[in-house]
């Protein structure tokens, strides 16, 4: 345990951060799932709509500063690609 007053309140910090990063994280974990499983169906506009909500989901994510950009961007490529070939 920390006896120094700024690590302490640098620790109460960390702890919130991780709690708000984590809703982001897992938010854009879930969309992109769905998005997943919605591809490999048949329907083309069910799977629009789910990667298009999962690229938003990862740019939010990005956007705050929980994912890199770079590091959203090579997620959403797979997805878009497989929407493209689906769209074919």
């Amino acid at each position: 345990m920390a006896n120094i007053k700024s690590q302490i309140k640098r620790n109460r910090q960390s702890e919130n951060q991780r709690l708000r990063n984590r809703v982001f994280r897992g938010r854009a974990r879930n969309f992109v799932a769905r998005a997943r499983i919605a591809l490999v169906g048949d329907v083309q506009e069910t799977a629009t709509e789910a990667t298009m909500v999962a690229v938003s989901a990862l740019d939010k994510a990005a956007q705050k500063g929980v994912l890199h950009k770079k590091n959203a961007a090579r997620r959403k490529s797979p997805l878009m690609k497989q929407l493209a070939a689906m769209a074919k």
